[in-house]
């Protein structure tokens, strides 16, 4: 553990992705292979699952550093971090341990296990053997809130530096299902002959924004167009006579789509789609909107009205494998055309469209195409160099999104609540409202978009002007207008305006309005009506 928290030290201390990577690499070099095993699994996001409440931690903490439950609860804001305010409450320990990153974590998986009122003699057990440092990671450990700014890329540059072995490769290798209870340090990153799982996906390839136009990019000939549908991202991988369904963030949800299980009766074995999951109308062969996707995506089981209101289809664009053979060095025109002929001619039941290609002659014919997206329940468009390669992750010059400009709307502030961790002292999150007569109705919350001088603005004027206190949240006069930027706009029942937005943040604050010159709850219905 003591290894662990100087790698930490050495990464929170710089903002270089050169000095990062170098500490890393030192680390993945030196570490025990347990230990190598577990910082790349918390690196990639597999961290142990919570089995202790916050709200028990920070009673167990003021208990055992005797101070009242009070103070610590006014100190949390103040430190920002509640792994980190824990930390320092505690008294000092006068014989720290000398033990393994995984032999601390194997003591928090061991908690799930037993029952609750022996948890707390373990956590404290834990917080009297370690040093102030250790104890601050253990703590973020306990919390499931284990969050550096280290990237898996960069992380995965590291590995590769450390063990000289290709980047590409270890993306893939990390890819899946894997967890350090369920292989090795050597079954994971040094062993040649392993078999890849039959299930793990290929790293996915990502697109950067078209900020300014795409003019620059050259002759619209070397370019591929089409829609940049609004579902989710996934790979549909056929082998070993099974089929597999992952999103882009690595989760496998094969159970929650069940009609993809019909692929295997209309596509050849070793093959894996890089396409689109949307929400389909079979009756029009058109996509459906988000909204109605939405309700499979957190699902473990799919029941028949749902399957039936909202069958899935993959909207496939990229092949990625075909009769077991790896394509992503292969140019992405080939790709393509390979993809088309293994769709050519599917049946009625198949649950995979080729996403059509768009054609333009000219980046002004493009952008007048692009105007059409909300109505092809599209979110833009993708242009992808004819040929690129498929990388892993981000190459800039590739593949680009060229996104409508978000809907906006005018909200009047009526609530403010605090951020969390570094944003602990300011007010970041909140709640907007539109007017219905005279009424103000709110319609949805935002916590990013604004400056940090704004921020900091906004929360003394918020700490003066406080009207009343629900907790955590306090409500404030209605004077200040923020326009909402949003991607989306759908029915909602659950909301007291009936709406609901898809990615709402501040696109900025509006000193030049009033809060009576806010929109209306009918000019959002009207938004609803034309893009709901």
């Amino acid at each position: 553990m003591k290894a662990f928290a100087t790698l930490f030290t050495a990464l929170d201390e710089t903002t270089k992705t050169s000095v990062k990577t170098a500490a890393l690499a030192e680390y993945f070099r030196s570490a025990p292979d347990d230990d190598k095993l577990w910082t790349a699994a918390l690196f990639s996001g597999r961290r142990p699952k919570r089995a202790v409440t916050t709200t028990l931690l920070r009673e167990w903490a003021a208990e055992r550093a005797g101070i009242p439950l009070w103070l610590f609860e006014e100190s949390y804001p103040i430190v920002g971090d509640l792994a980190e305010t824990i930390a320092l409450v505690l008294p000092e320990t006068e014989t720290p341990e000398e033990r393994s990153l995984s032999f601390w974590i194997s003591e928090l998986l061991t908690l799930s296990q037993v029952p609750q009122e022996e948890r707390k003699p373990r956590i404290l057990s834990a917080w009297d053997r370690l040093e102030t440092r250790q104890r601050f990671l253990f703590n973020k450990l306990i919390t499931g809130g284990f969050r550096i700014g280290v990237s898996q890329k960069l992380m995965t540059r590291a590995l590769a530096q450390a063990t000289d072995r290709d980047e590409s490769e270890l993306a893939h290798r990390l890819m899946g299902d894997w967890t350090p209870q369920t292989t090795s340090w050597h079954a994971l990153i040094e062993a040649e002959d392993a078999e890849a799982p039959l299930s793990r996906p290929y790293p996915f390839c990502l697109a950067h924004p078209v900020e300014d136009g795409p003019e620059n990019l050259g002759p619209p000939t070397d370019w591929h167009a089409e829609w940049k549908w609004d579902g989710i991202r996934g790979q549909l991988i056929l082998r070993g006579g099974e089929h597999f369904l992952w999103s882009r963030g690595e989760e496998l949800m094969t159970d929650r789509f069940p009609e993809f299980a019909r692929a295997k009766d209309v596509l050849p074995d070793g093959v894996v789609i890089d396409g689109e999951i949307l929400a389909w109308d079979h009756a029009t062969e058109t996509p459906q909107s988000f909204a109605n996707l939405q309700p499979r995506i957190g699902r473990k089981t799919v029941p028949k009205k749902l399957l039936k209101d909202a069958p899935a289809i993959l909207y496939a664009y990229d092949l990625l494998e075909e009769n077991g053979q790896d394509l992503r060095d292969r140019p992405f025109d080939e790709r393509r055309s390979r993809l088309a002929h293994l769709l050519e001619n599917q049946p009625d039941h198949s649950p995979l469209r080729l996403s059509p290609e768009l054609a333009f002659d000219s980046w002004d014919a493009l952008a007048s195409q692009r105007k059409s997206a909300r109505e092809n329940r599209a979110e833009g468009l993708m242009l992808k160099a004819r040929a690129s390669t498929y990388h892993a992750g981000r190459k800039r010059g590739d593949w680009w999104k060229w996104k409508l400009d978000p809907l906006t709307i005018d909200g009047v502030m009526i609530y403010a609540q605090q951020g969390h961790g570094r944003r602990a002292n300011l007010f970041t999150d909140f709640t907007f409202a539109v007017w219905k007569g005279n009424e103000l109705v709110p319609f949805t919350k935002a916590y990013s978009g604004l400056t940090d001088e704004e921020f900091g603005q906004i929360t003394a004027w918020v700490r003066k002007n406080t009207q009343q206190r629900f907790g955590p949240v306090r409500q404030v006069k209605a004077v200040h207008v923020f326009e909402i930027a949003f991607e989306g706009i759908q029915a909602s029942p659950r909301h007291k305006s009936g709406i609901a937005l898809r990615f709402p943040r501040m696109a900025r604050w509006r000193h030049d309005k009033y809060a009576a010159q806010a929109n209306t709850l009918d000019d959002l219905q009207e938004l609803l009506s034309l893009y709901g």
